[in-house]
């Protein structure tokens, strides 16, 4: 039983992180702070969002965020103000412009680098292999081999 209870309790933790003196009386402000605050990273808790989050911080980014959408800022708008005070961090889906492109493709790169060394690697060792099979063979078996691989 306890052990339920705690798991409940794991579980409905980020559930607590908006405060009810944050939510605004507006519901589709509201909804537009809610989807905000999913796409921007505590910076505190590292890997969860602001909207999860229990942090001071993460609070203080939430009334931020509501208060640029009631001044009547767009999303694009809050979230440029967002990144403008505190980095290109804070948001959980980074941007794919400028140097964050080198990020994005460092991975699929490198992994297409690793395939050609890889193949390259076991070719050559195919290529010993046989080459050394072959010095094993007397002049015959070399004939007799030719003929087999030729049909």
């Amino acid at each position: 039983m306890k052990r339920l209870i705690l798991i409940l309790t794991l579980l409905a933790g980020p559930l607590f992180a908006v405060q009810p003196d944050e939510v605004l009386d507006d519901p589709a402000l509201e909804a537009r702070a809610r989807e905000l605050s999913q796409g921007l990273r505590c910076l505190v808790c590292r890997n969860e969002s602001i909207d999860d989050s229990n942090a001071e911080l993460a609070r203080d980014l939430r009334l931020l965020v509501r208060e640029r959408l009631v001044a009547g800022d767009t999303d694009e708008e809050v979230i440029d103000f967002v990144v403008d005070r505190y980095g290109e961090y804070v948001l959980l889906k980074p941007t794919t412009t400028g140097a964050n492109w080198l990020l994005w493709l460092a991975g699929p790169a490198m992994l297409l680098v690793a395939a050609v060394m890889g193949w390259s690697f076991l070719r050559g060792r195919s290529r010993k292999r046989t080459a050394a099979v072959e010095a094993t063979l007397t002049d015959s078996e070399k004939e007799r081999l030719r003929q087999i691989l030729e049909e």
